[in-house]
């Protein structure tokens, strides 16, 4: 009989790169609600309101990243439970609001 441990680190699951000014962070996709006009994601450390940030997405069993800026219009939480984030996305291409579009129909989970 042989025991196996579950790995729940994550690390073999495909991330987004959240980029903020000065504090980059990268997180599993199953912190992430992907919508067509925004993002909401869960953060480590509280984002100011009206903070400018890119994300990147890298789908998984895809080369390329979806790269988008916003700004933040809600940050709710704690330090000790993390914060909620949501993001609207500004300037969209054509492009990545189709590959958005995909990803918000399909929630990569």
């Amino acid at each position: 009989m042989a025991a196996s441990k579950l790995d729940w680190s994550g690390v073999f699951q495909p991330a987004f790169v959240i980029q903020a000014g000065d504090k980059q962070f990268t997180l599993p996709l199953s912190t992430f609600h992907i919508q067509r006009n925004g993002v909401e994601f869960h953060s480590p450390a509280p984002l100011s309101l009206w903070t400018e940030m890119t994300v990147s997405l890298r789908p998984p069993g895809q080369a390329g990243s979806v790269r988008c800026t916003g700004v933040v219009v809600a940050c709710d939480g704690s330090r000790h439970a993390g914060y909620q984030v949501s993001m609207l996305f500004l300037n969209l291409s054509r492009q990545s609001r189709e590959r958005l579009h995909q990803l918000s129909e399909t929630q990569l989970t």
